[in-house]
């Protein structure tokens, strides 16, 4: 779209320079795309976006333009200055399709004379690279640019008498566009035509048989409302692009099309000495009131910004927008007829931003409230369930009816079950008391279908007899077995799953509810118990050969664990305290120790935090380790331990005598020996 610096003056008195004006107008999203000084004027050229037809018109940017530099926006005033005679006329509007075109208007007016346009007005064509050909045709060009609403004037002489009509072309009809070519019509494409032959291809490009020339006398000026698709299927059809369809494409509005063509009349009128004797109109497109309700303090929130009610209120009237006051804070905005991609609160936001400029809403971080809705034992389910899956593991579903024997290998057969009085076969005798059995049976299946490497899950209820009722307790079941393999520097590593990556993966189920202060103990056999506060949460150990022996397992480990949910709710501490990244750095000392086997871990590494506090930051244990080395009945550890202050850089002389005090506790309360 191209428009100058002087013909935007006709609608607005400008006070910036043609420079800063087209640095505001990109800034508000028009953007200006060159800008070229010709002939004493500036020649704008800009980027339209599909949504804002209205911006195809000298009048759309004008409006732009005082909203942005806060002018008042002039009008051309067509409606008072305009006479129409009313002679009685012949001619009839017959719109075969309402659809395809809305509305219709067409002005009579006899008596012009043709001939070259006056200086003015073939400049301010050709500066926009629009070539002059007369007085009329420059006129409906000019209008076109100025207001958005293509028109076209017809010879009205070379009309058959009677009615124009608005209707689809029939099949293999041929018409003569002014460009001199003759095209194929067909029945997709809409034509205007008088009661023997088409006139025009509607929207597009008018007909050689009827254009205007210097002979012309009288003439019929057609404005109209054209529905879009129409349009732009006919224009693909027959391989042209014009000014008008590009407009048509887009949208045209009622009111446009009335006061475009007043205006052009009137023009007329004054540059050819015509006189106007018929106006008609044919078609129903009404001028709707679309209101938007808009909240100010809810706008300044969204945007982060303080922008004040009056000047929101001055941007919204400026852009055509009729404002009424709500309540205090909010405003109904009816929307102007030409803006139909405005229709939310949210569009309106927009507006008001861009006019008032991106630029001068401040940066900021977005206010974070951190808020944790997760509060019910579903949504604990469902964060435990992404949790594991992203860990890589992958959820089973099992029947809760099994067999009663199945118990014995699981050394459940203690536990009072579930009977089913009546069940359908042996396999379904009693409700499970255990998730582990189901699991076991899933690793054995996959297993012999060639699937070597399993991680799976469940959460899913057990039962146990109880009185009155039974009792029923929502579990998590783990399962892991077959080799890991991992993509190192050296090369493709395998690594069996076994008892220690099932606990690191239920540490990190705790991490993530928040959970801490627990312990994993020894328990019977190959079991682990995790307890807190004295209370058995779950157990997690390896199924017993038997139980491998009788799912035909072979060469293979299976660890599994089970974790009682309905006693790990109530301990769920979803409450984050985010803390600032430290701002002096660490020292980091590492002790490689032995120990006896029966020396919780744990314990060792609270006496470390408890003697170092408040500079050990961080105690961890990074390797474990047995082998020939390591005496029978002990065990080998490496602990990191991080001394860190938050107000200043710790030196040597502070360190080492705390260092020295946790070797010194860790030999005489648990008979460590350094290594």
């Amino acid at each position: 779209m191209k428009f100058t610096y002087n013909w935007l003056k006709d609608f607005l008195d400008l006070k910036i320079s043609a420079a800063e004006l087209a640095e505001k107008l990109t800034m508000a999203g028009l953007e200006v795309t060159s800008l070229e000084e010709r002939a004493g004027d500036f020649i704008f050229e800009v980027e339209i976006t599909s949504n804002r037809p209205d911006w195809l018109s000298v009048i759309g940017i004008a409006r732009e333009v005082a909203a942005i530099t806060n002018s008042k926006l002039r009008t051309q005033g067509t409606k008072s200055k305009l006479k129409v005679q009313n002679k009685s006329q012949a001619f009839k509007i017959n719109i075969e399709d309402k659809k395809d075109c809305p509305l219709y208007t067409l002005k009579i007016i006899q008596g012009v004379n043709v001939g070259p346009s006056p200086d003015w007005l073939k400049n301010r064509l050709e500066l926009i690279g629009c070539r002059s050909v007369n007085n009329i045709v420059d006129i409906t060009n000019y209008v076109l640019f100025e207001t958005g609403e293509p028109l076209h004037a017809f010879d009205l002489d070379k009309l058959a008498p009677g009615a124009i009509s608005v209707r689809r072309a029939k099949k293999d009809e041929k018409l003569t566009t002014i460009d001199a070519a003759q095209r194929v019509l067909n029945q997709e494409i809409l034509v205007i035509a008088d009661g023997q032959k088409a006139l025009a291809a509607a929207g597009i490009m008018g007909g050689k048989g009827s254009e205007v020339s210097y002979a012309t006398k009288n003439i019929l000026l057609e404005a109209a409302i054209f529905h879009p698709v129409v349009i732009r299927r006919a224009r693909q059809m027959l391989g042209l692009q014009t000014d008008s369809s590009y407009r048509f494409e887009r949208g045209i509005d009622a009111e446009t099309v009335r006061s475009a063509s007043l205006r052009a009349t009137q023009l007329i009128t004054e540059l050819s000495g015509g006189k106007c004797v018929s106006a008609i109109e044919s078609g129903s497109a009404k001028i709707s009131k679309k209101t938007v309700s808009f909240d100010m303090q809810r706008m300044n929130k969204f945007l982060g910004s303080k922008i004040p009610a009056v000047k929101i209120k001055n941007i919204l009237s400026h852009l055509g927008f009729q404002i009424r006051s709500k309540s205090q804070y909010v405003l109904t905005a009816v929307v102007p007829p030409w803006r139909a991609d405005v229709s939310l609160e949210v569009d309106l936001i927009e507006e008001v931003s861009r006019i008032f400029g991106y630029e001068h809403i401040p940066s900021s971080l977005p206010e974070v409230k951190p808020q944790v809705n997760i509060n019910t034992p579903r949504d604990l389910v469902v964060l435990i369930k992404n949790t594991l899956v992203s860990l890589g593991l992958n959820e089973v579903i099992t029947y809760s009816l099994i067999d009663r024997d199945w118990l014995k290998d699981f050394n459940l057969s203690v536990v009072q079950p579930v009977e089913v009085q009546n069940p359908l076969s042996k396999e379904q005798e009693i409700l499970r008391p255990s998730i582990v059995p189901s699991l076991a049976r899933v690793v054995a299946f996959n297993l012999n279908r060639k699937q070597n490497y399993l991680n799976i899950f469940e959460v899913s209820k057990v039962f146990c007899a109880g009185k009155p009722d039974p009792n029923e307790d929502l579990v998590l079941g783990i399962a892991l077995c077959g080799e890991k393999a991992m993509l190192l520097n050296q090369g493709m590593v395998r690594e069996e799953l076994n008892l220690l990556h099932l606990k690191g993966i239920i540490e990190s189920v705790l991490k993530g509810l928040g959970i801490s202060g627990y312990s994993f103990n020894l328990g019977s056999g190959h079991t682990i118990i995790l307890e807190k506060d004295n209370q058995q949460l779950g157990t997690l150990g390896q199924l017993p050969p038997r139980v491998l022996g009788n799912l035909d397992i072979k060469n293979k480990e299976v660890v599994a664990a089970e974790i009682n949910l309905k006693k790990i709710f109530p301990l769920v501490n979803l409450h984050k305290k985010f803390i600032s990244l430290p701002t002096y750095p660490g020292i980091t000392r590492d002790i490689s120790l032995l120990l006896k086997n029966g020396i919780k871990i744990e314990d060792v590494l609270c006496a470390i935090r408890k003697q170092a506090e408040p500079l050990l930051k961080e105690a961890a244990v990074v390797d474990f380790y047995k082998g020939k080395q390591i005496p029978s009945g002990h065990k080998g550890l490496t602990i990191s331990c991080l001394y860190r202050s938050d107000t200043r850089t710790l030196t040597e002389e502070e360190v080492n005598p705390l260092h020295a005090a946790i070797l010194a506790v860790l030999q005489e309360k648990f008979n460590a020996q350094l290594r």
